[in-house]
């Protein structure tokens, strides 16, 4: 007599993960991330169950502070100018353990001053900066009282010659290339402080250089594109291959690592001039970088990828958000004596582990191992064409909407061609 057959195991419980899109004027990245999400279908195995994810954009509306967010992960483009996404986010943070791409606190009170400061302490070769006092006020009570007794007269003239010119003015906190005046003698010091109006300028040492490269941070996945400021907005990110020796892409990966996992951002971009033998960080403080694929193009591909991993990853596993900025590890590793490539490389030890690097290439390779191939899809498909399409006509007047959209596929498909799946590693720079 046979033994009865064995039950088949029940199918695990589904367990859904919910990632909210924060959106202003996106249009391309959000379609991309989107349709290669609902392609590859991911589905992950947990303790409490088959992971799921669902994607939805997050909405603007009132909000009881105790109303529970219904989100895991948020990726966010709004926090930095839209004050009350930015407080619905730092609400959901607190009450209940939302995890968001970058933290709204360092983003509201991290502006480029204080990261150059912090920078210079761990021993990076910030250039030499100065800050200037506003050319004007608006009105306000006590403000004629506090500059009569205390405001001292300056020579600024002086402050440039201190410098050696050519020296940059530019807003302390600034963003997006705003207010930036590349000056070369104290006629244009004087006019370029006079436009500046009621901002708060840096002074900043010019640097000879003979590379310029922007480094897009996402987790511990990074991109180091070399960069061209002088170009037309869709030309500046190159598409020039193979422009870094080992040693010098991977100096920029942990400086970009360094500045990210100090301030608490998973999304950044670093840029970096070489001057003879050194990296030289300029300007880090960029926790809303571009994702447009009008200024991407070739490397839109590679950013939606590195942002579904990052995001897939965290959601998945529910890692925690870091509220507090633990900045003691970081001083505490750059000793008396060390160079510059030592500290770099002391702090970078420090970001890949709040990073979770090791974690993180498991659960991609285990879990993500077709999302190279989907995506390659994805990009080579007519619904690709019509994301750029999309971008392109919001932005273009109407007589170059095809001209840029072609210009910009083809990018695309150049990348494909020359990066086609499982040829970059996953923390390639």
């Amino acid at each position: 007599m046979t033994a009865p057959a064995a039950a088949a195991p029940a199918p695990a419980p589904e367990v859904t993960r919910r990632i909210g899109l924060s959106l202003g004027a996106d249009l391309c990245w959000p379609i991309a991330y989107r349709a290669i999400l609902e392609r590859l279908e991911p589905r992950i195995p947990s303790a409490d169950g088959m992971i799921r994810f669902q994607l939805e954009d997050v909405t603007i509306e009132p909000f009881d502070l105790q109303q529970k967010a219904k989100y895991d992960l948020v990726i966010d483009r709004l926090t930095h100018w839209y004050f009350p996404t930015r407080e619905w986010i730092k609400k959901s943070v607190i009450m209940d353990g939302l995890y968001v791409f970058n933290n709204p606190w360092s983003i509201q009170s991290m502006e480029k001053h204080s990261t150059y400061c912090a920078m210079m302490r761990l021993g990076l070769p910030v250039p030499r900066t100065w800050l200037i006092p506003p050319k004007s006020y608006d009105p306000q009570d006590d403000l004629a009282v506090t500059l009569k007794r205390y405001a001292r007269l300056f020579d600024l003239p002086a402050v440039a010659h201190d410098l050696g010119y050519p020296v940059f003015m530019k807003p302390y906190d600034g963003g997006g290339w705003r207010g930036v005046s590349r000056i070369e003698d104290d006629e244009a010091l004087g006019a370029a402080y006079d436009e500046s109006g009621k901002f708060v300028m840096h002074l900043q040492q010019g640097v000879e250089h003979d590379r310029f490269v922007r480094c897009i941070g996402l987790g511990p996945q990074t991109r180091a594109v070399l960069y061209d400021p002088g170009a037309p907005a869709h030309d500046r990110y190159t598409v020039e291959r193979d422009h870094l020796d080992p040693a010098d892409a991977g100096a920029i990966r942990d400086t970009t690592l360094t500045i990210n996992a100090f301030f608490g951002w998973d999304f950044n971009s670093c840029e970096v001039l070489r001057s003879g033998n050194r990296w030289m960080p300029i300007d880090f403080a960029n926790p809303c970088p571009d994702s447009q694929v009008t200024s991407l193009h070739y490397h839109f591909p590679w950013l939606i990828k590195a942002n579904l991993r990052w995001s897939l990853f965290c959601a998945a596993t529910r890692r925690k958000m870091p509220i507090n900025l633990d900045w003691q590890p970081f001083f505490d590793v750059c000793r008396p004596g060390m160079s510059v490539g030592e500290r770099v490389r002391a702090c970078a030890a420090i970001a890949d582990a709040r990073f979770e690097t090791d974690r993180f290439v498991e659960f991609c390779d285990t879990h993500l191992a077709d999302l190279d191939d989907v995506a390659d899809e994805f990009f080579g498909s007519e619904a690709a064409r019509e994301a750029v399409h999309a971008k392109v006509a919001s932005l273009y007047p109407d007589h170059e909407v095809e001209e840029f959209t072609e210009r910009f596929f083809d990018r695309i498909q150049a990348a494909r061609r020359e990066e086609p799946p499982g040829a970059v590693p996953i923390l390639a720079s």
